[in-house]
């Protein structure tokens, strides 16, 4: 019986180490880094492999303390590897590995426990993959756990730490208690002390509902605990804060931690409901399943007041704590983005495989949940069948030729296919009562995925993306004397990690004249990759179309050496550039860059 176990165990585990390679790692180089913040995250572990300095962030020539250190350390790893440049031509496979292999140890991990800790008698195999799904398939973790940011990464440490503390209080045995805690350091090295917080909420919420909450606390041994997680998480912080001193302080907990909490950065206010919104989109196409599983759950909680019941039947009430502490938390904040939601995934994930369990003895919800999810199929496919409507209401600046593309690459017929196809087989599947309904679709969806997903992303890079890594490989060949570089207008950090060289960034209006002028004198900035000849008679600009027409930008002489896509190369002299700032200064216009918040790229 023990073996029959192991081999069911080992199954499972196969199943959904399949499918998560599918969805998270396949195709994962194919594509270059995206525009803004990705490169900014892959230029710095980047630079930390080359450039041998471990401790300090840097992009550009400036620090970046945006987030601790060990998303850079885990892309400098992969950089540092042999062969790099050939097997990873674009830098991306590198730079995106860190939350690719995060969110598929963390998919591993959820269907493990719902193995090993089946709910509610529940001994059916397709329980734990059903879970593992819901988790991957969700459209926020396919979109961050293949981009090259800090934030599925600390979903990943966070969400197996909070998962192995569930399952450490729901034991019998007596274990060690390190792995939840050294995962929690992790998370804490990810993004800084919101991971620290959002663990502690979780277990307190749930603690404060149990009976025995000093007995399970004192299973996770939480001074011991804290301890491991210090040593782990404190040293690179106080490292950092005795080398780099105030403006670490002001730019890491200051800017990117209190102000962010406290008051709206960088326009991202929102109702407070916006998570509301997050976790139903998050969610599709299975919404409906998620608020029935968390509907099961509190009944669970208020049943939970009146019997006793053992804490390895707790799982759905512990995640129902843990989707409400990052929902309130977040909620509170001044600042909001949807990838703040994803911590909250893996709760989501195992309420929305609660309903697919509760699903099997109730006729009657049954027949309900899925009339309303067939609703959201139908809608999805309509959607495509009307996208000759919605496409033309596309107006993306660097991709103008977006809706044309779509339609001629036949990428919106195969989606108009697949959603109806999808549609379909749900109303037949409904109609024979299938059980397996659930999995059926999301194996379905998962085809689908790997089908669409491939050319859109493609499509996204050749517009977007391969005129910026085209025109970085011209600057190589192109530059004379160590030029210094500078890009106005649209501004993106893919220049500077393609180009691997210093970059000034500007806007497109007067003052961005007065301020290049200033900046090339003043602003002279190094780092191991390229040191600027600075008095170099002439400069490179890499400058977009639609500020290239600016009277005070085309009015500069200049020699224009190349054009890709909206982006055109110029040569400058300083002399001419000065000439123009002098004249718009006696206009009335002033430089303003000195003003500007650290780390602007």
């Amino acid at each position: 019986m023990i073996l029959l176990k192991s081999k069911e165990r080992l199954l499972t585990f196969l199943v959904v180490l399949v499918f998560g390679i599918i969805i998270f790692l396949l195709g994962l180089g194919s594509t270059g880094l995206v525009d803004e913040t990705p490169p900014l995250f892959a230029a710095a572990g980047k630079a930390m492999s080359e450039s041998g300095d471990w401790l300090t962030p840097k992009v550009n020539g400036i620090f970046r303390f945006d987030k601790p250190p060990l998303i850079y350390w885990l892309m400098g790893l992969f950089y540092s590897l042999p062969k790099n440049e050939v097997w990873d031509s674009l830098g991306t496979i590198s730079a995106r590995l860190p939350s690719a292999l995060a969110s598929l140890f963390l998919m591993l991990m959820i269907g493990d426990t719902i193995y090993c800790w089946p709910q509610k008698g529940d001994r059916k195999l397709s329980t734990p993959i059903v879970a593992s799904l819901s988790f991957a398939l969700s459209p926020l973790l396919i979109v961050w756990s293949r981009t090259a940011v800090s934030d599925a990464l600390l979903c990943g440490n966070l969400g197996i730490s909070l998962l192995l503390f569930w399952r450490r209080m729901a034991s019998n045995k007596k274990e060690n208690c390190i792995s939840p805690w050294f995962f929690l350091g992790l998370a804490i090295l990810t993004k800084g002390p919101v991971a620290f917080v959002l663990a502690s909420l979780t277990i307190a919420s749930f603690l404060s509902i149990q009976k025995d909450w000093r007995d399970l606390l004192d299973k996770i041994k939480p001074k011991r605990g804290l301890l491991i997680t210090v040593l782990l998480s404190l040293p690179w912080y106080v490292l950092e804060l005795i080398k780099e001193g105030r403006p670490f302080w002001d730019s890491f907990f200051g800017y990117h931690n209190f102000q962010r909490y406290t008051s709206v950065v960088n326009n991202h206010a929102e109702p407070i409901w916006f998570f509301l919104y997050v976790m139903i989109i998050g969610s599709l196409p299975f919404t409906p399943f998620l608020f029935h599983g968390i509907f099961e759950a509190f009944k669970d909680l208020k049943t939970s007041f009146k019997k006793d019941y053992t804490p390895s039947e707790s799982l759905f009430i512990y995640c129902l704590c843990w989707l409400g502490s990052v929902f309130i938390f977040f909620s509170i904040s001044a600042t909001k983005l949807p990838s703040y939601w994803l911590p909250a995934m893996p709760a989501v994930a195992i309420l929305t495989s609660y309903s697919y369990l509760k699903l099997r003895n109730q006729k009657k919800t049954f027949s309900s949940l899925w009339i309303i999810n067939l609703f959201i199929l139908f809608g999805l496919s309509i959607a495509f069948f009307l996208s000759n409507i919605w496409l033309n209401t596309i107006n993306d600046p660097e991709m103008p030729n977006l809706a044309s593309n779509l339609l001629s690459t036949g990428i919106i017929f195969k989606a108009k296919l697949f959603f109806f196809a999808f549609a379909f087989v749900g109303i037949v599947l409904f109609v024979f009562r299938s059980h397996n309904i659930f999995l059926y679709l999301q194996l379905l969806l998962l085809l689908g995925q790997t089908v669409l997903m491939p050319p859109i992303r493609k499509l996204g890079d050749t517009s977007r993306q391969l005129p910026l890594r085209n025109i970085s490989k011209q600057i190589l060949n192109t530059r004379q004397g160590g030029e210094t570089l500078a890009m106005i207008g649209i501004r993106k950090p893919s220049l500077h990690f393609y180009s691997k060289q210093i970059v000034f960034y500007e806007s497109r209006d007067a003052e961005g004249v007065i301020n290049l002028s200033e900046r090339l004198t003043f602003d002279r900035r190094i780092n191991f990759q390229d040191k600027p000849n600075y008095d170099n008679e002439s400069f490179l600009v890499v400058i977009d179309k639609y500020s290239s027409i600016e009277k005070h930008w085309s009015n500069i002489s200049h020699q224009k050496l190349g054009v890709h896509g909206i982006y055109n190369l110029w040569r400058i002299k300083k002399s001419d550039l000065n000439a123009q700032a002098t004249n718009l200064l006696s206009n009335g216009f002033e430089a303003n860059w000195r003003n500007k918040k650290v780390e602007k790229f």
